[in-house]
C-alpha cells in the first residue's frame, strides 16, 4: 500500500483538528492542551504539536494527515511536519477579518518549505459561498486560478472528502507528469 503525507494547515481555530477527525478511520493522535493566553476566548484548547490521522483511499492508497499547531508561537512543529509531504491543505477562517491575512502567512510559509500541490478550504463562513467571495479570497491569499478553492465546514465527512480528493487529483497530476518527464529521456 502506497502511503500519501497530507499537511493540514492554517491559523488558530481554522478547523484543522475537526477537518481531521470529521474524516480519520483512526483515532486522531491529537495533542491538544489547554490553551493558557487570551486565545482562551476563543475555544479552550489548542494543538501544541500536531494531529495525526490516517483514510483509505482505495487498496492501494493510504492518506495520512498530518495537522499543524495554527499558534505562531508553535510554528517550529510546521518545518518537521512538511518533510516528505506530498500535499498541505490551508484552512482559511472566513469568521474573522484577519483569517485570510493569517492563512496568507502560513500559505507563504509552507510555499517556501516544498513545492508540492496544495488546495485552499475556507471554513466559518456565515451565508452563502459566492463565486465572488471566492475570488475575494483567492485574491487575498495572492494566489494563481489554478489553485483550487473549496468551502468547507469541517465537521461535514462530504465537505472534507470533497477537499482531499481535490488535494489527491493535484498531487496526481504532478506525479504524472513527473513520469511522464522520467520516461521522455
Amino acid at each position: 500500500m502506497r502511503s500519501v503525507k497530507v499537511v493540514v494547515t492554517g491559523p488558530f481555530a481554522a478547523g484543522k483538528t475537526t477537518f481531521i477527525r470529521t474524516i480519520s478511520e483512526i483515532t486522531v493522535l491529537s495533542t491538544e492542551r489547554a490553551v493558557s493566553d487570551s486565545s482562551k476566548e476563543v475555544k479552550r484548547e489548542t494543538t501544541v504539536a500536531m494531529d495525526f490521522g490516517r483514510i483509505t483511499v482505495d487498496d492501494d492508497v493510504a492518506l495520512y494527515l498530518f495537522g499543524t499547531p495554527g499558534q505562531e508561537r508553535f510554528s517550529f512543529m510546521w518545518e518537521t511536519l512538511s518533510k516528505g509531504m506530498l500535499g498541505f491543505i490551508v484552512l482559511v477562517d472566513y469568521s474573522t477579518p484577519e483569517g485570510v491575512a493569517e492563512s496568507q502567512k502560513i500559505l507563504n510559509y509552507f510555499k517556501t518549505l516544498s513545492r508540492v500541490p496544495y488546495v485552499v478550504a475556507v471554513t466559518k463562513f456565515d451565508g452563502a459561498v459566492t463565486p465572488q467571495l471566492l475570488e475575494e479570497i483567492r485574491a487575498g491569499l495572492s494566489i494563481k486560478s489554478s489553485v483550487p478553492i473549496y468551502s468547507c465546514d469541517a465537521r461535514n465527512k462530504e465537505d472534507v472528502k470533497e477537499v482531499l480528493l481535490g488535494l489527491m487529483h493535484k498531487v496526481l497530476e504532478v506525479v504524472d507528469r513527473r513520469e511522464k518527464q522520467a520516461t521522455s529521456y
